[in-house]
């Protein structure tokens, strides 16, 4: 095509393979079927200048093993369109993964099947979590038949993996989730009280060793502090009624015990029943959030008439009151109020300020209108389950 050139003696990198470098003494030919089709390029400079101009800037393209690489993530990306995975949350969610040359999805597919579990599930799995594919088959028959220490089938175990797939596939350390468990047993806790950590807050067993550790003995430190002489029963009831506790930090849980014991003057026994009780579940809240919550709720209750005393009385009957933020609180009561419901009516049953504010004004106005008086009447039923409160409802229209 460019007669009378000769073929030079240049050494071409193995990534510019596929250019042809014909030149004579100061003029450079080169043909390249990516970019130029059959038409030559000539540039009136040295071999070497364009050589290096081309290799950094026109011609920059991996070549040899990293080849193989676009046609592994085109494999991989037809595997799991395959089963049905949404790439594009897969992607959202853990891009990395999808540049790994080496990944499972077709033997993580194949043991979840030999599970159990749908081929839904799987792709919701992978979806959601498409780590889960990095995870090799030994690790993760290890890793099941470790937790099937403590669940007591497979189907347990695929239930958890649909409601939550990092609980499972976050951590492939093995040891560490054999020592958790082990140490989680020897401080006295029940098959039972594993499995709802197992369930209810997994992130627990990928916790490191000492972590947990710190916790329980924290826990145990507390309880011969307030004069309890059975730390094994203490700590057991806590993470019954607090299964993420052990994920949280022990100086949090020293604060709210801070908190809770000088904002409501409690003596041990007093603090020793609350945190063993409905007040557990505080102890993971953060402090500045939990003071925040209850200094707005003393405030938003005093402008109402309420005293120092019945303020402590509603909040220690339902401390889950204090998970509630400022808006959403004073939005409540403000609802209530509204609809001829007494303060005092709302102090002697907090958990009505569990339902939404749709759902109350709902239920106020189906109430009133099937002649239901709630200013003389109980008002608990504002909090009742939707089928209890559908039963009651009806019960009242036919009267």
């Amino acid at each position: 095509m460019c007669g009378g050139w000769v073929q030079s003696g240049l050494s071409i990198p193995k990534g510019l393979a596929y250019l042809t470098v014909m030149a004579p003494r100061n003029l450079l030919c080169m043909r390249s079927n990516f970019l130029f089709g059959s038409r030559c390029w000539m540039i009136q400079f040295s071999a070497e200048m364009l050589f290096k101009s081309v290799s950094f800037r026109l011609f920059g393209v991996k070549y040899g093993s990293a080849d193989a690489e676009p046609l592994k993530n085109e494999e991989l990306l037809h595997n799991l369109l395959t089963m049905g995975v949404d790439v594009d949350m897969a992607k959202r969610r853990q891009p990395g993964v999808f540049n790994r040359v080496g990944t499972n999805e077709q033997d993580l597919k194949m043991f979840l099947l030999s599970k159990g579990a749908k081929e839904e599930v799987i792709a919701s799995i992978i979806s959601r979590y498409p780590r889960a594919i990095t995870r090799t088959h030994e690790s993760l028959s290890k890793r099941w038949d470790l937790w099937r220490r403590i669940m007591t089938s497979d189907l347990e175990i695929v239930n958890i993996l649909e409601r939550s797939p990092e609980s499972f596939f976050r951590s492939n350390n093995n040891l560490n989730l054999e020592n958790n468990i082990k140490f989680l047993y020897s401080v006295g806790l029940t098959r039972k009280c594993l499995c709802r950590l197992l369930t209810n807050a997994p992130r627990t067993f990928s916790n490191s060793l000492d972590l947990n550790k710190q916790m329980v003995e924290l826990l145990q430190e507390i309880c011969l502090s307030l004069g309890h002489n059975d730390p094994t029963d203490f700590v057991r009831k806590i993470i019954l009624k607090n299964p993420f506790i052990l994920s949280q930090s022990t100086k949090r849980v020293k604060a709210n015990i801070e908190f809770l014991q000088s904002t409501f003057n409690l003596n041990n026994e007093e603090l020793l029943i609350l945190i063993r009780g409905p007040g557990a579940e505080i102890l993971d809240l953060s402090n500045d959030y939990a003071r925040r919550n209850y200094t707005n709720i003393k405030e938003k209750l005093f402008s109402l008439g309420c005293t120092e005393e019945e303020v402590q009385k509603f909040v220690l009957s339902y401390p889950d009151v204090i998970f509630l933020g400022e808006r959403k609180f004073n939005d409540k009561i403000d609802c209530l109020i509204e609809e001829k419901i007494s303060i005092s009516q709302i102090i002697e049953n907090p958990r009505i300020l569990d339902s939404s504010i749709n759902t109350l004004k709902n239920r106020i106005k189906e109430l009133v209108n099937a002649g239901y008086n709630l200013s003389t009447s109980s008002i608990t039923l504002l909090s009742w389950s939707q089928k209890r409160y559908k039963a009651k409802l009806k019960k009242l229209n036919i009267g």
